[in-house]
């Protein structure tokens, strides 16, 4: 098989055409100055695609080559192809510059050679249009306006709730659950003032990463409720005391009310010196290693520090925080059952879902907003404290309403309150005072709805200040070294976690196929909810080819696909070609029409769709390669990967064929050279796909750079990528070839067949011969 493509069709970083067939060159002008790569000495004929009412030209070896407006062909038709003269090219690199309407260039050393004929199976729209998709202009980031969804049942609810859970932990590198290891915890200097006392803590949420705080408790003995309380982005941190918040001023009233409270750093303030605030790598966002992943496990440990403490009821457990430290608390609220009352202030808001890294995890809004995270709590009791002076200005008419929606769906309304104030952003006094009267009331029980927060003296610095002087204990990394150390335990979870899968799949395969489709945010389209555009069918000798822009009503994506049939018998079982260049890689450019797979399966009566998945091939206008809009700091909160774009293009490809009246049950999935990844996650997701072929294109995937660069998606090296999508899909129904699987699979049974097979061999292998 000719794996064949030319750069007019895809995206990539350099400009340098790619060999065809039969010593066809392609080329499109997304530049003014190009470069084309000759393999081979030669006289080549020049064709340009140009705009009829403009024309154009090139300059190539000092000579330019130019093509007229208004020219028509032979037929007195507008002329879109022009044949520009012949060349004398040598082997090389050759620079080109581009003027006027100019949209590809095609070299050829055949004289007999047209583009018409040769390319007649490459697109489905003609050469000046690519797809109207929205994917390629939707907008989704931190600033967006969000409309939270109704849901009509708690059944609803659930599923959906259990998908937003799901991606949050696939998206922290907490899928599969980590272990949780020794907290060595230290309290310690504990000094008693006015009703409380307060303690320095330090303790690990994961070996060698420490979690820093104060302990403030009641006096007495207890048992007492317990509340964690992250600060958010005030300038000092936990050390915050002003007017419009005060760290130190909440911990200690609720001491005094009678209820155990740790005030933690966020990573990079006071005493969490191993890390600045803001870091982070996308390799490290491949092992859900980032800002707010280790806040949201330092939380969820926080929590087992509270329950182990011998004076606190571990079934009164609660947590606030306001601004950053507001996402803290309904990301574990969401996340962590044990904590039975929260208060997230000034935070949850349809139009600002937070400004910083570390509130932006990877796959945390791909299919809602902070509303939704915040209804995650029900239906235990919430506090939403509102200002009208930031982002959380309409939460009386907007964000409270659509939160208590899912109260309601429990019988629950009157567990979610909203008090709303008029103040700049902040958790100052007023803002307090309406937790301690909510936290009163459902952790310590009695009427507290007058309460009001006494006069306070914070503590020094110094009795407060876990490290003093930024001296970590002895042995403790930090910086490049701590990150380091994260990873190594992040690939070491990973390997535990396959050890235990691929011992037994099966025990595991539902838990990882639902994991993969939430990792993926991949959806199975069905048959009426399918965009199905067909723009042309041409009958030919043997054979119809239909060109279609396949999509999903509700996403307005619009895939190129190709899809041929034979003129046989009915029904027709069929094959979706996918490679990682375009539907054009299966064509044959030098004499037109399919190339020799599709004629081989058609020749066996198979009916053989392919396309061109996400920002491939037809895509790229002939101005400039494609490129997804993305807005905002922050995109792969809010957007799926490219790669889970493509991944999902193949799915809809698939639920396109089995909405066809004319097709049998089996389909067959084919991915070549970069398309093979693609088809293997489409697979998994798929399990009603029959038989799935993977080239492995001899790559190691065991190296991040690899998924980095060409299979970006958050959290799926922490996932398991390939082992833990053959766990999902089930191993029997994947083929692979072209290359080595990952170590994890050495002793799994699968093998992995032939190098480079040829369309004869790919054929026998689709028809089973």
């Amino acid at each position: 098989m000719h794996l064949l493509f030319a750069l007019a069709f895809v995206s990539l970083s350099s400009f340098s055409a790619m060999p065809a067939v039969d010593g066809v060159y392609m080329l499109a002008p997304w530049d003014k100055a190009s470069t084309v790569s000759i393999p081979e000495s030669g006289r080549y004929t020049l064709w340009l695609a140009a705009d009829p009412e403009a024309g154009g030209g090139l300059l190539l070896k000092d000579k330019k080559y130019t093509v007229g407006k208004g020219e028509k062909d032979a037929k007195g038709r507008s002329a879109f192809w022009r044949n520009a003269g012949t060349a004398a090219l040598e082997a090389g690199v050759l620079k080109v510059e581009w003027s006027g309407g100019i949209y590809l260039l095609v070299l050829s050393r055949d004289a007999e050679y047209t583009p018409e004929r040769g390319l007649s199976d490459v697109r489905v729209l003609p050469f000046n249009r690519k797809p109207e998709d929205a994917r390629l202009t939707k907008e989704r980031h931190t600033d967006t306006v969000f409309i939270m969804p109704h849901f009509d049942s708690v059944e609803a609810w659930e599923k959906a709730a259990a998908a937003i859970r799901l991606r949050i932990r696939l998206g922290s590198g907490l899928f599969p659950a980590p272990e949780k290891t020794p907290l060595n915890a230290h309290v310690f200097d504990e000094k008693e003032y006015d009703g409380f006392s307060v303690s320095k803590v330090y303790f690990e949420p994961v070996p060698g990463f420490l979690a820093t705080g104060n302990l403030y408790r009641p006096l007495g003995e207890g048992p007492f409720p317990a509340v964690v309380s992250p600060h958010g982005h005030w300038t000092a941190g936990r050390l915050e005391n002003t007017d419009l918040g005060s760290i130190a001023g909440r911990c200690i009233t609720l001491a005094r009310m009678g209820i155990v409270t740790l005030s933690y750093d966020m990573i990079g303030y006071v005493d969490s010196i191993q890390l600045p605030h803001r870091w982070g790598t996308e390799a490290e966002k491949l092992w859900g290693i980032h800002p707010f992943a280790m806040q949201l496990w330092t939380s969820l440990r926080a929590v087992d520090f509270m329950e182990a403490l011998p004076y606190v009821d571990p079934e009164r457990l609660g947590c606030t925080g306001a601004s950053g430290g507001g996402t803290q608390t309904f990301a574990l609220t969401a996340l962590e059952p044990r904590i039975r009352v929260s208060a997230p202030v000034n935070m949850i808001s349809s139009t600002m879902q937070g400004g910083c890294l570390c509130e932006n995890a990877p796959l945390l809004r791909l299919t809602n907003s902070n509303m939704e995270i915040g209804a995650l709590a029900a239906p235990h009791p919430l506090l939403m404290v509102s200002t009208t002076g930031d982002w959380t200005r309409e939460t009386p008419r907007v964000e409270y309403p659509a939160v208590r929606s899912i109260y309601a769906l429990y019988g629950a309304e009157d567990q979610v309150v909203n008090v709303h104030l008029d103040f700049p952003h902040n958790y100052n006094r007023q803002s307090r005072e309406a937790m301690y009267r909510f936290f009163g009331a459902h952790l310590l029980g009695g009427d507290w709805h007058a309460y009001e927060e006494p006069p306070f003296e914070m503590p020094q610095e110094e009795a407060l200040r876990v490290f003093p002087g930024d001296r970590l204990p002895e042995g403790y990394l930090a910086g490049e070294a701590l990150r380091a150390q994260l990873m190594n335990q992040a690939q070491e979870r990973r390997a535990h976690h396959l050890e235990q899968a691929l011992k037994a799949p099966d025990s595991f395969a539902e838990e990882y196929h639902e994991a993969l489709t939430a990792l993926f945010a991949a959806e199975l389209p069905g048959k009426n909810a399918l965009s199905l555009e067909r723009l042309e069918m041409e009958e030919r000798e043997g054979y119809v080819l239909e060109r279609w822009l396949i999509g999903r009503i509700s996403e307005g994506d619009r895939v190129p696909l190709l899809l041929y049939r034979g003129t046989g018998a009915l029904p027709q079982e069929s094959i979706l070609l996918v490679h990682g260049a375009g539907k054009a890689a299966f064509a044959d450019l030098q004499h037109g029409g399919p190339g020799s797979l599709i004629r081989r399966l058609l020749a066996e009566g198979k009916m053989v769709a392919t396309l061109d998945a996400f920002l491939i091939g037809e895509y790229n206008g002939p101005e400039r390669a494609a490129k997804r809009v993305e807005k905002g700091k922050f995109s792969d909160p809010f957007l799926p990967a490219v790669a889970s774009c493509r991944v999902q293009d193949i799915l809809t490809a698939a639920a396109f064929l089995r909405s066809r009246f004319d097709t049998a049950g089996r389909i067959d999935l084919v991915g070549v050279e970069e398309g093979g990844l693609w088809c293997l996650f489409a697979g998994a997701v798929d399990r009603s796909l029959h038989s799935v072929y993977v080239d492995l294109n001899r790559q190691n995937y065991s190296d991040d750079s690899l998924w980095e660069s060409r299979f970006f998606v958050p959290g799926i090296r922490s996932f398991g990528d390939i082992p833990a999508a053959c766990v999902a899909g089930g191993f029997s129904r994947f083929h692979f070839f072209n290359g080595s699987l990952p170590p994890e699979l050495a002793h799994s049974g699968i093998s992995v067949e032939a190098d480079d097979p040829s369309d004869e061999t790919l054929a026998a292998w689709l028809v089973g011969k």
